[in-house]
């Protein structure tokens, strides 16, 4: 018989429908319940494609005894940390300051207000390595809840105090330069392996907003070597494109196998720009390949991209990608398979991983592109690995930016057509009756009101499709976007962004979060989109709410880089001179494509572009532009102030440089 997670639409939280454990979804039924009964929360954190919340239920929660336990004993509550980042970041925090490490899955045991009082991330069935068994964790819990109360509840008051935090920094004063901005980025290219690529030892995950930053700066010798590592390693996948999450080694060889979309945004963008920048033919195909294949694999029907694949296909981490020596050689050659590195002893438990550490940037052997097509061909034939199939805002809008981003720069409609389409579907479908944007959608419907992250990445998005179509609608979204994000978001008091919005449901500290890493934070995301849409705009009001972010994390930022790498991108942005572009055409023409061209060539990350016919209004940047003598002219602005136009691309790209 089904629990109550069978009315429930995220995969993650489907997979324990059958579970004989009394899950609840996180909600007030649960609190409530945990109240009546005057019992703990047990609340478990997970996602689809974790190979250990896998593990975890198969243990632990498909045993009909832990169940029984679980359920006398407890509130059992579910939660998809994808579908719930503000309960996971609360759990997480929590969790990481009780023990000193995080993870998933992430065991929580709360009050019925929800305050945890202990937790952890992974127990097995029975003791081992050091690690109590589940069952011993929860029965300490039931004899802690039980004869020491008043120690829990002065616990409880404490963390309360400690994750309320972050809701009520101030802002530190200091100025803020150019040179911390430079010295912040010394310290990134100073913690890379300048052997392997990466920030640090293993488990190795891919830096994308580091190496966006170093890019930025100049500091292109350890981007290179780290974009050149990535590729080559088996973190790549070299037979249907795309990166998986992290590696578990020092070189980028055994990878966690799972593919999440927001790593494949990121890094599609980071070595599109690093194609820019230094111009290696090289990164250019990974980032198409890796567009290319979240086009192929991760795209629904209506145009929004699905979350996540799984590590693990029929109970078995990485079967999918591997191969025995024997196969691969049948399929594509002993040419081939010696250029990926196939060996009869394998690399990866006795089958191998596809990869060119030692050979990237060879020649390949003829008969490469058909030889991995046989490969794909073969390999989809396979049992796949489990796919969320759940459409996130936040992580479509990533997507939609490296789509048009790369669209544009590479001269690929496809990709921009693909921007545009789930651009379409998330205004249109995964916004509210009233146009509030919504987190998460699934089978025609979408609930949860979005999240800090979801505003400000879909703002930068908008601008970068705006920026790589010209299509003033964007802009406008852009905008909408960006004034809901400040009525809703924004702390009046101190400055920055809540996580959630004013009128979301109240959690125990309502917290404001600044972590770049994987992903950028919403508060470096807004920063970034509002100091490009005050650019566009000329609106100071946009400007001023990005520099409260700046006020509050700004010394926080420079001295940590690594983890917010976002945000110092933006802090750069906010502090250097920023180029505004406006192309204007002849009314009733277009004629933008060369001087667009020129603009494109290169990777500008202190630039933003408006472009239309003479007489456009919107955006502001353009009022009052025209052509010149009936011909595309081109304005290079700083604050407004514009040199005289340009109608040659050579030109242009001399006035950008200059």
């Amino acid at each position: 018989m089904a629990n109550r997670l069978a009315d429930e639409t995220s995969p993650y939280l489907l997979q324990h429908k059958d579970n004989p454990v009394d899950w609840y979804p996180w909600g007030p039924e649960a609190l409530a319940r945990a109240r009546e009964l005057d019992r703990p929360l047990l609340i478990s954190i997970g996602y689809s494609s974790c190979h250990w919340c896998h593990v975890m239920e198969r243990e632990s929660f498909e045993d009909t005894e832990t169940a029984r336990y679980m359920n006398e004993h407890f509130v059992p509550v579910k939660v998809d940390r994808e579908e719930r980042p503000d309960v996971d970041s609360i759990y997480m925090e929590a969790v990481q300051g009780m023990t000193g490490h995080g993870g998933w899955p992430l065991t929580a045991f709360a009050n019925p207000e929800g305050v945890p009082f202990y937790g952890g991330t992974y127990f097995p069935p029975e003791p081992r390595e050091g690690m109590p068994s589940f069952r011993m964790v929860m029965e300490a819990v039931v004899k802690a809840w039980e004869t020491q109360r008043d120690e829990i509840s002065q616990a409880a008051a404490r963390i309360r105090a400690q994750l309320g935090a972050t809701g009520r920094i101030q802002p530190a004063g200091g100025e803020l330069t150019r040179g911390l901005v430079e010295g912040a980025a010394s310290k990134l290219r100073m913690a890379t392996d300048m052997e392997h690529g990466g920030i640090g030892g293993p488990p190795k995950f891919p830096p994308a907003s580091a190496l966006e930053l170093m890019l930025t700066v100049g500091e292109t010798g350890p981007v290179e070597v780290t974009l050149d590592a990535m590729a080559a390693g088996g973190i790549h996948d070299h037979i249907g494109g795309g990166f998986a999450r992290y590696s578990v080694d020092g070189i980028w060889l055994v990878p966690h196998f799972e593919k999440m979309l927001y790593d494949n945004a990121l890094l599609a963008r980071a070595y599109l720009h690093g194609y820019q920048e230094l111009g290696h033919e090289r990164w250019r195909e990974v980032c198409e390949r890796t567009l290319d294949w979240a086009l192929r694999e991760m795209r629904g029907d209506e145009g929004g991209f699905y979350s996540a694949l799984d590590a693990d296909s029929e109970g078995v981490e990485g079967k999918f990608y591997v191969w025995d020596a024997a196969e691969f050689r049948e399929l594509a050659g002993d040419e081939v398979a010696a250029y990926y590195g196939i060996t009869e002893r394998g690399n990866f438990e006795g089958r191998n991983i596809p990869n060119l550490i030692g050979r990237y940037g060879q020649d390949p052997p003829a008969g490469l592109d058909e030889a991995r097509a046989r490969l794909y061909e073969a390999r989809s034939k396979r049992v796949w690995p489990g796919l969320d199939d759940k459409r996130l805002a936040s992580w479509n809008a990533l997507m939609i930016g490296a789509l048009a981003d790369a669209g544009a720069a590479l001269e690929r409609p496809d990709y921009l057509d693909a921007a545009r389409t789930a651009a379409e579907f998330l205004w249109n479908e995964m916004r509210d009756g009233e146009g509030r944007l919504l987190r998460t959608w699934k089978h025609g419907s979408a609930k949860i009101g979005a999240y800090l992250e979801d505003h400000a990445f879909l703002v930068e998005a908008l601008l970068t499709l705006y920026e790589a179509t010209f299509e003033v609608r964007w802009f406008e979204a852009a905008r909408e976007t960006a004034d809901a994000m400040i009525s809703r978001f924004a702390d009046p008091e101190n400055g920055g962004f809540f996580t959630t919005s004013s009128d979301h449901e109240e959690l125990v500290p309502r917290r404001q979060d600044i972590d770049d890493h994987p992903i950028p934070s919403g508060n470096s995301a807004a920063a970034f989109g509002l100091l490009r849409l005050a650019a566009l705009t000329g609106d100071r009001a946009y400007a001023d709410a990005a520099e409260s972010v700046f006020a509050l994390f700004g010394q926080v930022a420079v001295n940590h880089p690594q983890a917010v790498a976002h945000l110092i991108r933006a802090l750069d942005f906010h502090l250097s001179p920023v180029k505004e572009v406006a192309l204007v055409a002849p009314a009733q023409a277009n004629g933008l494509g060369e001087l667009g061209r020129a603009v494109r060539a290169r990777f500008r990350p202190r630039m933003v572009l408006a472009g239309g016919p003479e007489g456009s209004e919107r955006p502001e940047l353009l009022a009052g532009r025209t052509a010149v003598e009936g011909r595309p002219a081109a304005y290079v602005c700083e604050h407004f102030t514009c040199r005289m136009p340009v109608t040659e691309p050579d030109d242009l790209a001399a006035a950008l440089a200059g």
